[in-house]
């Protein structure tokens, strides 16, 4: 069982920056692979960005953001980060933290980004 709670999201000028954090319950967490999805109103919902388990050492980005963010983990604080710059209207969504583990799809409740002037 894990628990996964994220933070950080708010509003935000166009070309600005915003840092999400996720943080996970459970001593395994380090055996996990993450990934940051969105979901924008009207929209399904989109993978963002995918870190692999461990060490983090590959990682992988959907084209619109590829370039602009950047996910990391700090396996001590069981938490993963994703990092975004210049942001734009288009990034505005809800964005949950994900993992799978043994079979079991694990979801936090999601933080609202929006950008805005």
């Amino acid at each position: 069982q894990m628990r996964l709670v994220e933070s950080g999201g708010g509003l935000v000028q166009p070309g600005g920056s915003l840092t999400l954090s996720c943080a996970a319950s459970g001593s395994v967490f380090y055996r996990q692979a993450m990934r940051w999805y969105r979901q924008a109103p009207g929209k399904g919902r989109e993978l963002v960005a995918f870190i692999s388990n461990a060490g983090g050492g590959y990682t992988n980005y959907a084209n619109s953001v590829k370039g602009r963010f950047t996910i990391s983990r700090d396996n001590a604080k069981n938490t993963i980060h994703l990092r975004m710059q210049s942001l734009n209207a288009e990034d505005t969504a809800v964005y949950y933290c994900q993992t799978t583990s043994s079979g079991t799809e694990y979801w936090g409740q999601g933080t609202q980004v929006t950008v805005s002037s």
